[in-house]
């Protein structure tokens, strides 16, 4: 919890330097605007994206398959648009980096070898059928 808390303080105070920065040089004007349009897009991008992992993910239910690709997915795009609803430079690259697909399918292996390992440490408590 400690780290959560100390990476929250750590990019506050990145984002507000950012924020000044290019406030210096495209003035603080442009700075809101181009803050409010990267919030809108990519609100709007991952309720696309959104929508259609949710129908990956049914049609691979109803073949009889585990949707295990489509959760990660669904996992990064919700996270993606958490940063992205969230103001700052840094998040919106962050959540645009997560939302997009193609940028997303690296950071899906590292997600699943992540669980992979907890659920080997007996970290993940997770029930067999």
């Amino acid at each position: 919890m400690r780290w959560l808390l100390l990476t929250m303080l750590i990019l506050s105070a990145l984002e507000i330097g950012v924020f000044i920065w290019i406030g210096g040089i495209i003035g603080p004007w442009w700075v809101v605007l181009i803050i409010m349009m990267t919030g809108i897009i990519g609100v709007m991008l991952a309720k696309q994206q959104g929508l259609e992992t949710w129908k990956r993910a049914q049609f691979s239910i109803s073949n009889g398959q585990a949707p295990t690709e489509y959760i990660i997915d669904g996992i990064c795009i919700f996270t993606g648009a958490v940063f992205l609803f969230t103001p700052g430079f840094i998040t919106d690259i962050a959540g645009f980096v997560l939302v997009i697909p193609m940028t997303r399918v690296p950071l899906k292996s590292s997600i699943q070898r992540f669980i992979k390992r907890m659920v080997d440490k007996n970290t993940i408590v997770y029930r067999k059928w």
